[in-house]
């Protein structure tokens, strides 16, 4: 019959109380080590009985690295059980570091909530626990994982890390099952935000988890790899927004089977969907709603009636502030469908891909919406005279104006639209100048012969100059501009210049008096337009420099620059902006 063993043999006891009541056994072959610590016996004084400090730098590889190969010495013992399981637990220690940045998403220390005194402060394997809370926050969640298996004490740590984390990006392999984003979620249970790659096929089941593992969720984000399917429904959507009542941020990619889209949240605030296709229902009660991003797949055969949208759109969501629309199927009905609806908060309005959007369209807009900060028609047929509407009514609101793949719309317009829009900081005019020359190679093939008039203004419209003097302008897109033969600029703000597929523009016709800018896209030019870019972009930083103070030599023969030491009147900003200056470099991106 087998009898349960004591926790303690029986010589282990006995041992013990012969050390407790100082009873002396009788005398055996000794050993040639210390029994404390370990180290020979001769010549050695034992500290470890009488001292009470922490433990020190040299044992923290041992504690700190396991996965550094074994060392040829055995490592000392460990420091009596009191000492290391305080020193490994943090029950009673207070965290404390010197850098800003040892927070966590709000928290100071890995014992939110907790008053801790700062004599406590403890090491874990000779590395201060603050330090180590600082190192491992920064670490990404596989990182965690394996930093977890180090030692008690970093077990302990990442614990707490991961209760504390308010937000998680998290990429899942194409290989991973749905209890992997699951264990990793319910080791957070302050998740506020949520980052999902998902390189693997997502379906409601993840949803179910996301919404079982995070009660207190607030911002969602789901996108997917090019071999990853979504096969979320919109019922299944609408269940999961309708439950979460603290969401107010949902973005998700790969939105193809929805079918119908149906949403009632009091507290969403932002809602981006990507992909969608053939929605045949679409009904959004969403009082609160600031920003809407719907983004349809680019097929003629989609079935999506954006008209039927909009119009309920502007019932339900009077709030919205920025509309981005991006359909095929966009048109003037549809652009008086979310005029009809008159949101007065409305600040941005992007609706690209609209072939239909015309001049009139324009005209809608201004009437209804009269304090745009940005618009974008990028994709539509608007031509100089619907720029001109947008000058005369949004002078002195519009900041960003974004009209590319626009073959309207030639120089001239973009000319009168820097000219009369004085807050303009960015502008995308990107395959607005196109060159024709393809459309006439097309024609002779077809043996087609064009009348002489239509050539020459063809040829007009190839050779277009484009002359800009912005002091605000920041930001400057002409990829894809082939028909531009001349180009100016006058914009001392301007630090992002993109000239990509700008094959056409003369390098003898190029001025650049942009002293702020630091990145030019030349990719696809010319090898002598790049030069160009070069020199100028140099030149332009020598001219800055040369605007540092001089002073005359004592015969008055010749004036040099005066350092600053020299320059009494010069101030601590002056100072600053020299340095800025000369430290400042353009680059010139050719590919």
């Amino acid at each position: 019959m087998h009898h349960p063993q004591p926790h303690i043999s029986s010589s282990d006891s006995a041992a013990s109380a012969a050390v407790a009541f100082d009873f002396k056994p009788a005398k055996s072959r000794g050993s040639y080590n210390c029994g404390r610590c370990g180290l020979p016996k001769k010549g050695h004084v034992c500290q470890v009985g009488t001292t009470t400090t922490t433990p020190t730098s040299a044992s923290t590889p041992a504690a700190t690295s396991s996965s550094a190969a074994p060392s040829p010495h055995p490592p000392p013992p460990r420091q009596p059980y009191s000492h290391l399981r305080r020193a490994l637990s943090f029950d009673d220690s207070d965290i404390r570091c010197d850098s800003p940045e040892i927070n966590l998403d709000g928290y100071d220390s890995p014992l939110p909530g907790t008053d801790l005194d700062r004599d406590d402060e403890i090491v874990s394997g000779g590395l201060p626990a603050g330090c180590l809370w600082g190192v491992l926050r920064r670490l990404p969640p596989s990182g965690l994982l394996a930093a977890a298996r180090v030692c008690k004490g970093w077990r302990e740590t990442t614990k707490r890390l991961w209760r504390a984390a308010e937000e998680l990006r998290l990429m899942v392999p194409p290989k991973a099952q749905l209890r992997f984003i699951g264990s990793l979620l319910q080791k957070c249970p302050s998740l506020v935000r949520l980052s999902l790659k998902m390189e693997s096929d997502v379906d409601a089941t993840t949803l179910a988890c996301i919404a079982f593992s995070c009660p207190n969720l607030e911002s969602m984000e789901i996108s997917t790899s090019d071999t990853a399917v979504n096969r979320i429904t919109g019922d299944e959507l609408g269940r999961f927004v309708a439950d979460k009542r603290c969401l107010t941020s949902l973005k998700m990619e790969g939105c193809s089977n929805l079918v119908g889209l149906v949403l009632s949240s009091s507290s969403l605030c932002t809602l981006w969907l990507s992909d969608l296709y053939s929605l045949s229902k679409t009904v959004l009660n969403c009082p609160n709603l600031r920003e809407i991003s719907l983004e349809f797949s680019r097929q003629e055969n989609d079935t999506t009636d954006l008209i039927t949208m909009a119009d309920g759109m502007g019932r339900s969501c009077l709030r919205l502030q920025n509309i981005h629309i991006a359909s095929v199927r966009l048109s003037h009905a549809v652009v008086l469908s979310l005029t009809a609806a008159n949101l007065r908060c409305l600040k941005m309005l992007s609706l690209v891909l609209g072939s239909e959007i015309t001049d009139a369209s324009v005209a809608a807009i201004a009437s209804s919406y009269s304090r745009l900060e940005l618009l974008d028609l990028s994709g539509s047929s608007i031509s100089d005279s619907g720029i001109g509407i947008i000058c005369n009514v949004f002078p002195n609101t519009l900041s960003r104006l974004l009209l590319a793949l626009c073959p309207n719309i030639t120089s001239s317009g973009i000319q009168f639209a820097t000219a009369q829009l004085p807050l303009l900081e960015l502008m995308d005019c990107g395959m607005t100048i196109c060159d024709p020359d393809s459309h006439n190679s097309r024609c002779d093939e077809n043996g087609e012969n064009e009348l002489p008039n239509t050539f020459n203004s063809k040829m007009h419209l190839m050779y277009q100059k484009l002359i800009i003097k912005h002091s605000r302008l920041k930001k400057l897109s002409l990829w894809g501009c082939s028909g531009l033969d001349a180009l100016c600029l006058n914009c001392p703000e301007l630090n992002d210049l993109n000239l990509n597929s700008c094959k056409n523009l003369h390098p003898e016709r190029l001025l650049l008096q942009c002293p702020s800018l630091q990145n030019v896209h030349a990719s696809g030019c010319q090898e002598l337009l790049v030069g160009a870019i070069k020199g100028q972009v140099s030149d332009n930083l020598a001219s800055m420099e040369s605007q540092f103070p001089c002073k005359r030599l004592a015969d008055g023969s010749k004036r040099v620059c005066a350092p600053n030491l020299l320059n009494q009147q010069s101030s601590d900003d002056e100072v600053k902006k020299r340095r800025r200056i000369v430290g400042r470099q353009c680059n010139v991106i050719a590919v």
